[in-house]
């Protein structure tokens, strides 16, 4: 297949990375979150973001400090592993909200002949029922009531995954890794704009006497921009995890101040143990890779539903010619997004049907097979005509007897997306979480903890049957986190990676940027620069601000309920371009977060 297109904006050398600037959408106005329907790390601003060019290694990550760490790591000849490493310890630091090593990941991983999926989900503990957030009442908590404190913490996995990538594709020392983080926490950091203005609008996280302790002054006001922040204990844990690798995490006097943490907050402990932490083991699993038009595109598999239901999508709408549906002058085709929104009301109904964690619930028929079989999609695609269907079933894959009841889980993010290339022709894609914002608003020795067992169904089971995706213990609850690899068809060459926070809008998110690239030609940083738009088989959702009210009127002629809803997504993206007659990676980075993309 031939590159794709070249852009002819690039001017002057590539020493270092070019930023090249593709002029966005006019910022969107601060406005007030519908509750419920978007994510919690809400919207800080909208500022137009370059797009960037590089030669041989490049890295995108969301917030400045960490895209630099895993830059000096891909200058000191490091795998795209070795700088997956360092951006995740520094976002630990700089981006709490976030990610972290108290939280999971993803990460999928190209050596240019194999694709590999790492799992670094949490797990539930050994104790967990599937009545763990039932009430003395008998009725499901209220979902905040779930999330904050200790309920809600299943085991990290994010350190035992990346130290199993490390074994594999790292070239340089695991310790040497740590040191941009470790140097940041001990000197500090400049409290960005993103993080005042989240612990500005946070109402949780002065509840733990430590996280306030931290994050905000005596008088309870969270720390001013540029403010120098320093995190010792965070620093002097990374020192003993950079020695002594990740069993000073799992094992060890950590893994008992977790336990304490969790087991001890006085109104919602939780039920892990340091058992549980000790026991955890991240693992390699098979990607989901499948044929779009001219390419491949490889996801994430169970836990994860992203891998899934972003290659339904795609196969839904390889029946229809997206191509010819492209913007036109910077306005959204009203057809385009209709048939995205159909084909996602398809991809999540299957998703709430049948996606969990493989582990312990089969998928249907042949499995991922069955569910991205073209006939089967084809069939599905069918059902979209020129009006809504509002709110779609779920499919029979291969006649699969409906015994499974519908999950409803929220799963609202807190989310980090880092996509890496380095010069060797490895390439990273790597989705990282602890789920709400500040997650469960736990702080343990300078990071906080995850709520992520909130991503599992409260009900274990419907007048269908058992719900998959219901607490079991030791199971990983499923996900939608959705970190992408795309190649040419039929060869091993990436022409992509890419991959966005966002909860259960990630599937629309990520699904956003393939067709943007791969139907409508435009680069990544375009692409990620679209308003964002879909349906997760429910409201047709148009992010709010950036889109004007004809396409609103367009899409309910059609029958769609639409809503206008902040939708702040934080996509990254490499991809390989011809730049006035030269191959080069090109970066893009959401405009509605911090982060930067940089490489030489």
């Amino acid at each position: 297949m031939p590159l794709l297109a070249a852009v002819a904006v690039l001017a002057g050398g590539c020493a270092g990375t070019a930023p090249v600037q593709v002029r966005g959408p006019a910022p969107e106005a601060s406005l007030p979150q519908q509750a419920g329907m978007q994510a919690p790390e809400r919207s800080t601003g909208y500022a137009d973001k370059p797009g960037w060019a590089a030669r041989k290694y490049m890295v995108a990550a969301a917030n400045p400090l960490a895209t630099g760490a895993g830059y000096q790591v891909l200058r000191a000849g490091g795998t795209a592993v070795d700088a997956a490493i360092a951006v995740q310890m520094v976002l630990t630091l700089v981006e709490p909200q976030s990610s972290g090593i108290g939280g999971g990941a993803f990460l999928l991983h190209s050596d240019g002949k194999t694709v590999k999926a790492f799992d670094g989900r949490e797990t539930a503990p050994m104790a967990a029922t599937d009545r763990l957030f039932f009430g003395a009442d008998g009725k499901p908590v209220n979902f905040y009531n779930a999330v904050v404190g200790g309920r809600a913490v299943g085991v990290p996995g994010v350190l035992r995954m990346l130290e199993l990538a490390h074994r594999e594709y790292g070239r340089l020392p695991w310790a040497s890794l740590f040191a941009p983080a470790i140097a940041l926490a001990q000197e500090g950091f400049a409290v960005s704009p993103r993080l005042h203005a989240m612990l500005n609008s946070e109402q949780h996280l002065r509840k733990d006497p430590v996280a306030a302790s931290y994050f905000y002054d005596r008088g309870g006001n969270p720390w001013p921009i540029g403010h120098l922040l320093k995190n010792p204990e965070l620093a002097d844990v990374l020192r003993d995890i950079a020695i002594n690798g990740a069993d000073a995490f799992y094992k060890g006097r950590l893994a008992e101040d977790i336990e304490a943490k969790v087991k001890g907050h006085p109104a919602n402990p939780g039920l892990l143990t340091a058992t549980d932490i000790a026991a955890y083991q991240a693992k390699v699993r098979e990607p989901v890779c499948s044929d779009y038009r001219a390419w491949t595109v490889c996801g994430m598999p169970p836990p994860s539903s992203g891998g899934i239901a972003v290659a339904q999508m795609l196969g839904i709408l390889e029946t229809r010619d997206m191509r010819a549906l492209a913007p036109q002058n910077g306005a959204l085709n009203a057809e385009a997004i209709h048939l995205f929104s159909e084909a996602g009301r398809l991809a999540y109904a299957d998703r709430s049907r049948y996606v969990a964690d493989t582990d312990f619930i089969a998928l249907p028929g042949s499995g991922a097979k069955a569910l991205l079989d073209k006939q089967y999609l084809a069939g599905r695609a069918a059902l979209i005509s020129d009006k809504s269907m509002g709110v779609a079933k779920s499919g029979m894959p291969f006649a699969a007897a409906l015994t499974s009841g519908l999950d409803t889980s929220p799963e609202l993010p807190s989310t980090s997306h880092i996509s890496i290339v380095d010069a060797r022709g490895n390439a990273v894609s790597m989705t990282t979480s602890i789920e709400d914002a500040f997650g469960s608003r736990q702080m343990v020795r300078g990071f906080l903890l995850n709520n992520h067992l909130t991503d599992f169904s409260f009900d274990a089971a419907d007048a269908n049957g058992p719900i998959a995706n219901r607490i079991q213990p030791g199971k990983r609850p499923r996900s939608s986190m959705a970190p992408t690899l795309v190649f040419e068809k039929g060869s091993n060459r990436l022409v992509m990676s890419t991959g966005s926070p966002g909860g259960s809008a990630i599937i629309n998110y990520v699904g956003k940027v393939l067709i943007g690239t791969l139907d409508w030609g435009l680069n990544v940083q375009q692409a990620i620069s679209l308003p964002n738009f879909g349906s997760r088989n429910g409201p047709t959702e148009l992010e709010q601000g950036r889109v004007d009210a004809a396409l609103a009127d367009q899409l309910k002629a059609k029958g769609h309920n639409v809503r206008m809803i902040e939708q702040t997504s934080g996509l990254q993206g490499i991809m390989r371009m011809n730049i006035h007659g030269e191959e080069m990676w090109f970066g893009g980075a959401d405009p509605r977060r911090e982060g930067i993309v940089k490489g030489d």
